[in-house]
């Protein structure tokens, strides 16, 4: 028994320390209008080693993870596979997006890797228009 709850806090610790993706555009765009909240997009390509530099670094940050998870909806969709709005045409990946989900308007967009430390930054940032 003792065993089992040591692989079940484990667990948790594990799962709790990402971010809470949502699978669709349409799934974070519904939740963010429902709970009040920007929506993030984060749109990637699968052969991007800046992308996967944030993913595996930035986005790895508990900080960064806690931030996303309780102040925003957040949805990452890979350019030219996944089906999102027209409007978000990141000419460079990875780029985030934050969209005001009342009017589905970008409030704010930034292309590029940055670290967590700046990173932090582009949320505040993102917020700080939100609440405009």
């Amino acid at each position: 028994m003792k065993k089992i709850f040591i692989l079940l806090m484990l667990s948790i610790g594990v799962f709790g320390a990402e971010i809470a993706w949502n699978s669709s555009y349409d799934t974070a765009l519904a939740k963010a209008k429902k709970e009040s909240k920007p929506l993030m997009v984060l749109i990637t390509t699968e052969q991007c080693r800046w992308c996967r530099k944030l993913e595996s670094t930035t986005l790895k940050d508990k900080e960064i993870i806690s931030r996303i998870n309780t102040k925003f909806q957040a949805v990452n969709v890979i350019k030219d596979k996944s089906i999102y709005p027209k409007n978000l045409t990141a000419k460079m990946v990875p780029t985030s997006y934050f969209i005001d989900p009342s009017t589905e308007k970008v409030i704010y967009s930034i292309p590029g890797y940055w670290d967590s430390e700046d990173y932090n930054s582009v949320l505040d940032e993102a917020l700080r228009k939100y609440k405009k």
